[in-house]
C-alpha cells in the first residue's frame, strides 16, 4: 500500500500543482548544480535518490520496471547519488537487479549503511549488501542511526583501507538523535553525514549543519519533504509568486531548493519511484537557489500555514 506521502504527491499531480509536460521538459534542460565532497574534492550532483519505502518492492520484473525507468531517467539527466540500506527491505536486491542490466552501476555514486551491533554482525551485514547489489565497490557506507558507532566505524575504515568502500559516514533521521550525533561529528574523522532537514523542520541548521561544515563533512539530507507533512500542508495551494524568482514551478522544487539553499548541504535524497518525480525533483538542482532573505520568506510562508 502506498504511503501517505505518495498519496499526497499524487493528489498534487491530480490537482495540476506539479509541472505540466512542457515545464518538466524545460526543467530537464541544463546542468545540475554540483557540490564537492569536502574531504576529497570529488563533485556530486546536488540531488540524489533515496530508496527507503519506495524501492521496497517484490523483486519481480513488473515491480522493478518503473523503478528501473526512474533510475535510468535520473542518470540520463545527470544524477548519480543513490542511497539505500540493508534495513530497507528488498531495496538493495532491487538495485542489484537494476544494476545487472547494462552500465548503470558505473554512472552511480552508491551509498548504503550498516546497522548491526558487534564487529562480526556488522561485517556480515556489509558483505550481504555487496552480494545483494552485485557490486565490488560501494562508494559510501554509513553507520545507520549511530548503532554501535565506534565498532562499525572501525570496520568501515578497514574496508576503506582495502579499497572496498570509498567514504565512511553516519546517519540520523530525527532531532532526538542530535545530542548523540554532535560528539561523533566533533571527534570522529567522517566523510559524510546524513541528517533530517526540511523547511518545516530546521533544527539541524542550529548546530549540526554548522558543525558538519566546520569539520569538512559532506551532508546528505533525508526526509526533505518531511514525509507527509509538507505535501499535506500545501494541499490545494499554489506555489507562491515570490518563488518564481528562483525557478520554483512546483512544491517539490520549493521544498528541495530550500534545503539546497543551505551552504552546508551537499545532496538531498528524496524518494523517487517514477520518472516524472525524477524530472520534477531534478528541476530543483538547476538554476538559482534562494538567498538568505528568500529562504526566510520561504520559512515564514510555511510556518504560517
Amino acid at each position: 500500500m502506498p504511503g501517505i506521502h505518495s498519496l499526497s504527491r499524487r493528489a498534487l499531480i491530480a490537482a495540476g500543482a506539479l509541472a505540466p509536460l512542457a515545464l518538466r521538459a524545460q526543467a530537464a534542460e541544463g546542468a545540475l548544480i554540483r557540490r564537492p565532497i569536502p574531504k576529497s574534492g570529488e563533485m556530486l550532483p546536488a540531488m540524489g535518490i533515496g530508496t527507503s519505502r519506495r524501492y521496497e518492492v517484490e523483486p519481480v520484473p513488473e515491480k522493478i520496471a518503473p523503478l528501473e525507468e526512474a533510475v535510468r531517467r535520473f542518470v540520463a539527466l545527470g544524477g548519480s547519488v543513490i542511497d539505500t540500506a540493508p534495513s530497507y527491505g528488498t531495496a538493495e536486491e532491487v538495485l542489484g537487479r537494476i544494476f545487472a542490466k547494462g552500465d548503470l552501476r558505473d554512472k552511480v555514486f552508491l551509498a548504503s549503511k550498516v546497522s548491526a551491533s558487534g564487529a562480526e554482525a556488522g561485517r556480515a551485514e556489509i558483505q550481504r549488501s555487496f552480494q545483494r547489489m552485485g557490486v565490488a565497490v560501494i562508494d559510501l557506507i554509513a553507520v545507520h542511526n549511530l548503532i554501535d558507532t565506534r565498532t562499525n566505524l572501525a570496520t568501515l575504515r578497514d574496508l576503506k583501507g582495502q579499497g572496498k568502500i570509498r567514504y565512511v559516514g553516519v546517519t540520523v533521521w530525527r532531532d532526538g538523535q542530535f545530542e548523540a550525533l554532535e560528539p561523533v561529528l566533533r571527534d570522529e574523522p567522517l566523510d559524510f553525514l546524513q541528517v533530517n532537514y526540511a523547511v518545516d523542520n530546521r533544527a539541524a541548521a542550529e548546530r549540526v549543519l554548522p558543525l558538519a561544515a566546520e569539520k569538512g563533512v559532506a551532508v546528505m539530507v533525508n526526509v526533505p519533504f518531511g514525509r507527509d507533512r509538507l505535501f499535506k500542508a500545501v494541499q490545494g495551494k499554489p506555489v507562491p509568486d515570490f518563488a518564481r524568482a528562483f525557478g520554483c514551478e512546483t512544491w517539490p522544487q520549493f521544498f528541495l531548493k530550500y534545503v539546497l539553499g543551505h551552504p552546508a548541504v551537499t545532496c538531498p535524497i528524496p524518494g523517487m519511484a517514477k520518472a516524472a518525480y525524477v524530472e520534477d525533483n531534478l528541476g530543483a538542482a538547476r538554476g538559482r537557489l534562494p538567498d538568505a532573505g528568500e529562504r526566510r520568506q520561504m520559512e515564514a510562508f510555511i510556518d504560517a500555514l
